[in-house]
């Protein structure tokens, strides 16, 4: 990679990475995972499903390019910066699509899902397993663990420590990693340190550090020490796979998937001047949060809807369609809009009071 400075600038290849992604996990949940938990879809797709339960390792380069993109987003900010910023990114469309997802659940749903008024207000706080209610879909388990990932980089912003002991601060993330899941198995420690899948955050940060500061030894020895700990972790799922659907993934085909997602990351990297951003890539990337939030439950309901119409393909396939073109619409139409309000409202609310703060710090004391 270049050993100068990267140029701060949208990269549109790590648009189409996340509608990669984005689409890997939907066909997850339309070709193998609908039929296969419990009757979900009414028909299945035996077909391509060999191909498309590979398709939850979506979730783990979404991992990866949000290592390098919440890197980059912490790069030279303040903590409040990078908090508010990763609160606007994320809560708005959340909400929507979380509140849509109830509305068709509650409408549609029976006998296949049910919801209520309880469940929706657990989630409204993005922390509903911990209010004692489930999450509105089953997606949202991912959500959680990007949001301790934004945790832990805001308090190392906090502290001052982001940039200084970044590179320190991914060994010991990575230690932790390895201790957890080979020795201790500590549910806790899985969330609290995301042990399981933090080698795939790690490695997004390290390829951003190699991108935007040049290589370096140290940089690169943990590169290649998160990559072969996270084919380690990847056993965790295959544990789940075998658990869940009594189905054996091989580990040699993980290995392979693995390789294939970190050179995506990187490939996308070194290969950003070739596709220029515009307002096509801009909206490929921008769609993927909401497709990814709205497309399980509300998919499964429409798919055993018109299947019986128009047959299980064109229903999956349809439903495919309907799904970007609904996400695509909630990204521009409200998403975008909604997080320019937000961020005008927090950034005002926060400037009145500093001024206030101030105002009182100024008075002599009586």
């Amino acid at each position: 990679m270049d050993a100068r400075p990267a140029r701060q600038d949208h990269i549109a290849t790590l648009d189409l990475l996340r509608l990669a992604a984005a689409l890997a996990v939907v066909f997850f949940h339309y070709f193998f995972r609908g039929a296969a938990a419990e009757g979900a879809l009414a028909e299945g797709y035996p077909s391509v499903a060999p191909f498309a339960l590979y398709g939850y390792l979506g979730v783990n380069l979404f991992f990866l390019i949000s290592g390098f993109v919440i890197a980059w987003s912490a790069e030279g900010r303040f903590w409040q910066e990078f908090a508010i910023a990763r609160f606007v990114r994320l809560y708005p469309g959340y909400l929507l699509c979380m509140t849509i997802t109830f509305v068709i659940v509650m409408a549609f749903g029976a006998p296949l899902f049910s919801t209520s008024l309880g469940q929706y207000a657990a989630n409204l706080s993005m922390f509903a397993p911990a209010l004692g209610q489930p999450f509105m879909d089953g997606v949202y388990w991912s959500i959680l663990l990007e949001l301790v990932f934004y945790g832990w980089v805001t308090l190392a912003l906090l502290g001052g420590v982001f940039q200084k002991w970044k590179l320190g601060l991914i060994f010991a993330w990575l230690a932790i990693s390895a201790s957890n899941e080979f020795f201790i198995e500590s549910r806790a420690a899985r969330l609290l340190f995301i042990t399981e899948f933090g080698p795939f955050f790690a490695a997004g940060v390290l390829v951003h550090h190699i991108h935007a500061h040049g290589r370096s030894l140290t940089a690169l020895l943990l590169l290649g020490a998160a990559f072969l700990l996270s084919c380690s972790t990847l056993s965790v799922t295959q544990q789940w796979m075998l658990r869940e659907y009594g189905i054996a993934v091989s580990q040699p085909h993980l290995v392979i998937a693995n390789i294939v997602m970190h050179s995506l990351l990187i490939g996308a990297i070194l290969l950003r001047s070739y596709v220029m951003p515009s307002a096509l890539t801009l909206a490929l990337g921008g769609l993927t949060y909401p497709l990814y939030l709205l497309h399980q439950k509300i998919g499964y309901i429409a798919i055993n809807t018109a299947a019986p119409l128009v047959g299980k393909w064109a229903a999956a396939l349809g439903c495919v369609a309907l799904m970007v073109l609904l996400s695509w619409v909630i990204w521009q139409y409200f998403e975008r809009p909604a997080q320019r309000r937000v961020k005008a409202w927090i950034g005002g609310a926060l400037d009145t009071a500093l001024a206030r703060f101030r105002g009182r710090s100024a008075q002599p004391a009586k």
